[in-house]
């Protein structure tokens, strides 16, 4: 039976947490159902699990959304995101899982240069395009026309350099593009501002809003 066993546990997985598509989480849970091992995510969000071709895991940290994922024969790698939770209590919570040296700022300081919405928090189909459903949701956030202008955020290009960096579903996109994307079809929308922009480069120096679709999950 020893020997079924350790054979059934034939497959090292691999993976990454982050949290605003891009934040690497340290400390996060990550459990295999099938063996109940549970590992932590490293300081750059990244772990390693033993567990069968077929299998699921279980992924927690306080102040985020859970998430379960199903793990397939040919999966060898995983990236999860995870969302955050409303309210300050869960902000608190959040920091500790934040690589303090990211973009050497304090997590606190990061945390609040993101500001995320989720069709759990509000129905979507209320709004009849992107720029009517981002207006007025986010602070400092405004729309002018087809541009998106984060408030706070400094550049050297002038007003037409003003707009925002707009990526959905991991691919950078035009306005035109976000215009097509009917609300409907959205899961959540992220705002990243100041020190979390920064991964996106200078591309990035105006903000950048973030949509995952229901299809792109």
């Amino acid at each position: 039976m020893f020997s079924t066993f350790t054979f059934g546990q034939n497959k090292t997985l691999t993976g990454k947490i982050t949290a605003f598509d891009s934040i690497p989480l340290i400390g996060v849970n990550i459990m295999v159902k099938s063996t109940a091992q549970t590992v932590q995510s490293d300081s750059l969000g990244r772990f390693q699990v033993f567990c069968n071709p077929v299998d699921k895991l279980k992924i927690n940290a306080n102040g985020f959304f859970p998430k379960k994922v199903k793990i397939t024969k040919d999966i060898r790698l995983i990236l999860v995101n995870l969302s955050l939770k409303k309210g300050d209590n869960n902000l608190k919570m959040a920091e500790r899982y934040v690589d303090i040296g990211y973009g050497h700022v304090n997590a606190n300081r990061l945390l609040n240069a993101v500001s995320s919405l989720n069709n759990k928090d509000i129905d979507f189909s209320m709004y009849t395009d992107m720029y009517d459903l981002i207006q007025g949701q986010f602070p400092g956030v405004s729309v002018e026309g087809t541009t998106i202008i984060v408030r706070g955020t400094k550049t050297l290009y002038g007003v037409q350099g003003d707009a925002a960096l707009i990526v959905i579903d991991g691919a950078i996109v035009t306005p035109q593009d976000f215009s097509n994307l009917s609300p409907l079809d959205v899961k959540s929308i992220d705002v990243l501002k100041d020190a979390s922009a920064s991964v996106y480069g200078s591309r990035g120096a105006n903000g950048v809003v973030i949509v995952e679709t229901k299809k792109g999950q």
